[in-house]
């Protein structure tokens, strides 16, 4: 099929149809990969895990996407992201539906550790088409004034999808069985893949714009794979999600263990963190597009939440050896582990879309899946090492490490050089409104 005979009859109002069928994919995936961490607890017990297995199992579906990303960013950029996202969306589904009939644990049958982790190694591995394919659709039908804003909406999926997965997975696990759990994200990526069979479609060949003509004939030659500009924020970008997966793999364990909050608690933190982080993604991509200032936002972000960890974890050690036993510092637990999560979780859309136009929006495709598999590496180290974390210090050095890492992505998300033109065009407009 031609791309531009099939996408010609399009207005361009149908980039917003693209982009709610972007949304819908990445929140179906979402409700997997940030959903099943809040079951932790549940998982833990359902399948006779201990800490440091159950981090290992968590790991696993990271590690997949991780390994995937990029091979499926690549693709997106040869095939577009129609193939991409109806490929991987359909053969996730057929790998949950896998896991709900042979990976469930029941009262009569323990699933062994080896199918558990193939499982989720196969769901990351196939679901991590999603997010080079609709990030790419972004940018290839938006404008360079909208794109921020579009990107965060898109990036408000990974949120939404975590939201759901908080609110809805725990209760399915608990009432009905860990098949249940897998059967319902089947039938969620099957019913994505429905609404980017129905609107997902290449944009037409010319620019939608003079703006969009020039980001595009700008875009490095030789691609993101070679352009060291490129590498440096896909890195920063990655070590930043560290306290992110801290707090949406092992927050539930941390308020349950150390907290000693009850379920309810439990889930409702996790709901606000997520619906906090829709919300502060989809304003600060609105607000960077109009004031242009994305490096100011993202450095913003990493130096909040190097405070708020830090303050995490000064919590925890004020309470010394043990654990959270006064209402008070129950509630500060988990007022300021809500703030750190919604913290480090509301910059994604900026960085991404800093990201793409960097590339250019022909490679964004390629860009996003370097970004996405730093990120996943990410995803199964963090929860691979907390509780090695654990055993050494308790949860005073988790998140002081979850501090830390927001310490170093710092730099590499806003170089100097960068930083330093930023503050010299505020020179130079402070310096003219004055004049004027």
């Amino acid at each position: 099929m031609n791309p531009s005979t099939s996408s010609s009859s399009f207005p361009p109002s149908h980039r917003w149809k693209v982009l709610a069928a972007g949304v819908a994919a990445n929140a179906a995936f979402s409700v997997a990969f940030s959903g099943i961490p809040m079951t932790a607890v549940l998982m833990r017990t359902g399948y006779q895990l201990d800490n440091a297995t159950l981090g290992l199992v968590l790991g696993l579906m990271g590690l997949g996407i991780a390994v995937s990303e990029l091979p499926w960013g690549l693709l997106t950029d040869r095939w577009g992201d129609r193939p991409v996202l109806l490929t991987g969306l359909g053969s996730t589904a057929v790998a949950l539906t896998a896991m709900a009939l042979w990976a469930a644990p029941s009262a009569q049958h323990i699933p062994g550790l080896g199918w558990l982790g193939a499982g989720l190694l196969l769901v990351g591995l196939l679901g991590g088409s999603v997010n080079g394919a609709s990030g790419r659709a972004v940018m290839t039908w938006f404008d360079a004034g909208e794109r921020g804003l579009a990107m965060s909406i898109r990036q408000t999926a990974v949120p939404l999808g975590g939201g759901i997965g908080a609110l809805v997975l725990p209760f399915v696990a608990l009432h009905f069985g860990f098949a249940a759990l897998y059967g319902l994200l089947a039938v969620l990526c099957l019913l994505s893949a429905v609404m980017s069979w129905a609107w997902v479609h290449e944009p037409p060949i010319a620019p939608r714009s003079q703006a969009g003509a020039a980001q595009a004939s700008a875009s490095p030659q030789s691609g993101p794979l070679r352009d060291a500009r490129v590498w440096r924020i896909v890195a920063g970008i990655g070590i930043l999600c560290a306290p992110q997966f801290a707090v949406l793999s092992f927050g539930t364990v941390f308020l349950n263990d150390f907290g000693h909050a009850g379920l309810a608690t439990i889930t409702a933190t996790m709901v606000f963190i997520q619906i906090g982080a829709m919300v502060m993604r989809v304003w600060s991509g609105r607000w960077t597009d109009r004031r242009r200032n994305r490096p100011a936002y993202l450095r913003a972000c990493s130096a909040l939440s190097v405070l708020l960890f830090a303050g995490l974890a000064g919590l925890v050690m004020a309470a010394g050896t043990h654990t959270a036993d006064s209402a008070a510092l129950r509630v500060a637990l988990v007022v300021l582990l809500a703030a750190s999560g919604v913290c480090v979780s509301a910059w994604h859309g900026v960085a991404y879309t800093e990201l793409a136009t960097m590339a250019g929006a022909a490679r964004a495709g390629t860009a996003l899946g370097m970004a996405n598999t730093s990120v996943f590496l990410v995803c199964f180290v963090t929860p691979f090492s907390i509780p090695h974390l654990l055993t050494l210090q308790g949860w005073a050095l988790v998140w002081l490490a979850a501090s830390a890492a927001a310490l170093v992505a710092m730099p590499l998300l806003v170089p100097r050089q960068r930083a330093a033109a930023d503050a010299g065009q505020k020179v130079a407009k402070t310096s003219l409104s004055r004049s004027t």
